[in-house]
């Protein structure tokens, strides 16, 4: 019993590193958005400029 729980480990470590080597070699053949140039937009919300500006009368 003990010389196969080491040989237990051994396959576990080595099936989580296969599933570790395939996921980074996916994730790196994809762009990480390399277009977007990093800045960030002038008018990210939406058109707040023309809101209506509600001002109560003076007189």
């Amino acid at each position: 019993m003990a010389a196969s729980k080491p040989r237990q480990e051994d396959d576990t470590k080595r099936k989580f590193r296969e599933a570790l080597e395939r996921k980074n070699a996916k994730s790196a053949g994809g762009s990480d958005h390399k277009d977007g140039g990093g800045d960030k937009q002038p008018r990210a919300h939406g058109p707040v400029e023309n809101r209506r500006e509600f001002r109560r009368k003076s007189g």
